[in-house]
């Protein structure tokens, strides 16, 4: 019996289309056996189950939503093998993407965590690959990056995402990660304190603190829609991104003496995303 080195996990939420091409995208970026699932947090189960019946998926259904590193986590359950990609279910491979990210992560023997080049459906390069955020980068960052793309803010923050060559980062997009099963068990899987947005960010966090590495391997290449599900209804998604944002942050800063510091980061998240709930509903 062939030994299955790979599984490839989605999460899906109610899905369209996307998903098809999603599946429809894997054989091609992957020449090796591997392992398909679906979990499923959406309580419409038709495109999931005909997308399952097409491609041979295994569908694993919680009964509630569980956000996305959870119900990752769930998806990696019980794999033996030496690899797991976790990618969104708006997202494209391109052909070979996964051999040439399974061949350059060979490279790096201590590397847990590898993400690919992300391209936007327009043909520009998605900042995937990025430092930790911090109180300045990170404030100026969040207050700037709307009204002026390239602030010195920003391009701090995102001084990882060199695209000419594989390099180490301080953590990569959770739209799409090839990770060492190993490193993924060891580190706990992604940490289920967050519903959504900013997993990805604790998981750098906690490769690091390991001592396994986050390597961006820019030689294989994924094409990401972003927010397909959740473009037409955005204000929960920005609630829950602002309260992510404030948990993690609430962790990097946690001495007591750095209270002050937390409730006034916290009030400006969520001025923030009440700010850019409003925007998003007149513009």
């Amino acid at each position: 019996m062939e030994t299955i080195s790979l599984r490839i996990i989605t999460v899906a939420f109610n899905p369209g289309e996307e998903l098809a091409r999603f599946a429809a995208s894997l054989p091609a970026a992957a020449s090796m056996p591997y392992e398909f699932v679906v979990v499923d947090n959406g309580h419409d189960p038709h495109v999931v189950d005909d997308v399952a019946a097409m491609s041979g998926a295994q569908v694993l259904r919680p009964g509630k939503n569980l956000g996305y590193g959870a119900a990752a986590n769930l998806g990696a359950e019980g794999f033996e093998g030496q690899w797991i990609l976790v990618a969104n279910p708006d997202l494209e491979f391109a052909p070979a993407a996964i051999d040439a990210m399974l061949a350059g992560a060979e490279d790096w023997p201590r590397g847990g965590a590898f993400g690919p080049l992300i391209m936007t459906p327009e043909g520009l390069v998605y900042p995937s690959a990025r430092r930790f955020p911090r109180l300045v980068s990170g404030a100026g960052h969040a207050l700037l990056a709307g009204v002026w793309p390239d602030n010195p803010f920003t391009q701090a923050y995102r001084a990882n995402a060199n695209t000419d060559f594989p390099h180490t980062v301080d953590w990569l997009s959770g739209a799409c990660l090839l990770m060492r099963t190993r490193a993924f068990r060891e580190v706990g899987g992604f940490d289920e304190s967050y519903f959504m947005f900013f997993e990805d960010t604790q998981l750098g966090e906690d490769m690091e603190a390991a001592g396994w590495q986050s390597v961006f391997l820019p030689q294989g290449t994924v094409t990401h829609e972003q927010g397909s599900s959740w473009k037409s209804r955005p204000a929960p998604m920005l609630r829950t991104h602002h309260q992510s944002a404030a948990l993690y942050l609430d962790r990097i800063y946690s001495q007591p003496y750095q209270a002050p510091l937390r409730l006034m980061l916290r009030a400006g998240l969520r001025l923030r995303g009440e700010l850019l709930i409003l925007r998003a509903r007149f513009f």
